[in-house]
């Protein structure tokens, strides 16, 4: 297949390319390489990316924002997927700075929209978050719990991105997926995420932030389980369920939610230093606690997170060790 990823230089984005480069696909990469967080890791990402792709002849990177036209890339490489994951990320960056995510989170996903519709694209995966269930306390969540209590303008984005797709599936006939990532973790992982902060911090000696005072907990699921997820979706377009538009929403998590302090604990065993904690109020737009119900994701693709967060954790202290040579 052709497949188009948009976001390609990013965490979740290089590691999918690579999956499906594996499997014989031909991909074209989207990123704007943007200072969101530092781009050297973004373009390290790359690089790895193109030196694992050397044998493989179908891959193209594209340096393009796509809040700007993207028709043109359409045209000349004829995706038959799109698996849409750039986005702006971070729930706090969003506070001071809203308008980057009306570019990209809206109008971006407008610009992806426009272009499947145009171009006929077989099936459509972009990516939600978990942050649309907001202040909805019902735990596990489930899709089918209300999500319309945003408490971050990301999250409102992102819920957003769903209304607009469900439209469009139903108006233009485009069999579109959406998936719920919660947190997931693992090499070339982000740097504004809590993993990397906290290893970041321990392996130089500093203290750690550790929001409500430690009273959290957070669906973490690995890297490579949830890539796995991502392409058995996208081999699988959706279909109408409740509606006409073939437009499916899935929560896309290990299933298992672990305490904040546990995570910590696993940390410190990977890396053999025990953190200096410092123990802060909530921030604003955070959530206490993140569960996913996957059953449904389980029931459509087979899909079941196998990677322990031990070992997860054992696997990201190592590459972190190698990348920034520590």
């Amino acid at each position: 297949m052709r497949y188009l990823v948009t976001g390609a230089a990013g965490f979740i984005g290089a590691a999918t390319t690579q999956s499906l480069l594996d499997q014989g696909h031909s991909v074209v990469g989207i990123d704007n390489l943007n200072d969101y967080y530092d781009p050297t890791l973004k373009s390290a990402r790359l690089s790895a990316l193109r030196e694992h792709s050397r044998g493989h002849s179908q891959f193209h990177f594209v340096q393009h924002n796509i809040a700007q036209s993207m028709q043109s890339v359409f045209a000349e490489h004829q995706p038959q997927r799109v698996i849409h994951l750039a986005a702006q990320a971070g729930v706090r960056y969003s506070i001071d700075n809203p308008q980057a995510y009306v570019e990209s989170n809206l109008q971006g996903f407008l610009t992806i929209l426009e272009c499947c519709r145009e171009h006929k694209i077989e099936h459509l995966v972009y990516a939600s978050s978990s942050s649309v269930y907001g202040a909805n306390s019902h735990s596990p969540f489930r899709e089918d719990r209300r999500a319309d209590w945003p408490v971050s303008l990301y999250a409102a984005t992102k819920r957003s991105n769903e209304m607009m797709a469900h439209s469009y599936s139903h108006l233009f006939e485009i069999p579109m997926t959406g998936l719920r990532f919660f947190t997931v973790y693992g090499p070339w992982g982000r740097p504004d995420m809590a993993p990397m902060l906290f290893l970041k911090a321990m392996l130089a000696g500093e203290t750690i932030n550790v929001f409500n005072h430690g009273d959290m907990s957070r669906d973490f699921t690995y890297i490579d389980d949830i890539v796995e997820g991502v392409l058995r979706v996208a081999d699988k377009p959706a279909t109408p369920l409740e509606s006409s538009a073939a437009h499916r929403v899935f929560n896309i998590g290990r299933g298992a939610p672990m305490p904040l302090m546990d995570f910590i604990h696993a940390l410190e065993r990977a890396s053999g230093i025990e953190a200096k904690k410092r123990f802060l109020p909530m921030q604003a737009g955070d959530v206490p606690s993140t569960a996913a119900e996957t059953s449904a994701l389980q029931e459509w693709v087979g899909y079941a997170p196998l990677t322990p967060v031990q070992t997860g954790v054992e696997r990201f202290v190592q590459w972190y060790r190698e990348y920034f040579k520590i």
